[in-house]
């Protein structure tokens, strides 16, 4: 028992050690990916949704691979979700509104 609580200090040392360079990848990529757009996006991402109405319209999704359909699933339901997670942190509760 005495052993194991003496490779506490060590084994956290290590642990920090092997979070730090992950820690900064992932700094790198949150400040680029969870930036809000800025005023010049605002032209592109006019034309993204253009693009993505006028393919449902023309039935162009139809002709995806299966790989980016499934792709496109994917990014909708994280889409779904990330905004089920931002409805349950603004209302403060998991479950119903507090009137």
């Amino acid at each position: 028992m005495a052993g194991a609580v003496a490779k506490i200090p060590s084994l956290i040392n290590t642990a920090i050690a092997d979070f730090r360079p992950k820690f900064a990848i992932f700094m790198k990529y949150a400040k680029v990916e969870l930036a809000p757009p800025k005023p010049s996006e605002i032209p592109q991402i006019r034309a993204g949704l253009a693009k993505l109405i006028s393919s449902a319209k023309s039935g162009a999704w139809k002709q995806q691979t299966v790989k980016q359909a499934t792709l496109n699933t994917l990014v909708g339901a994280e889409v779904l979700f990330w905004f089920y997670v931002g409805e349950c942190i603004g209302k403060r509760h998991i479950v119903g509104y507090n009137v």
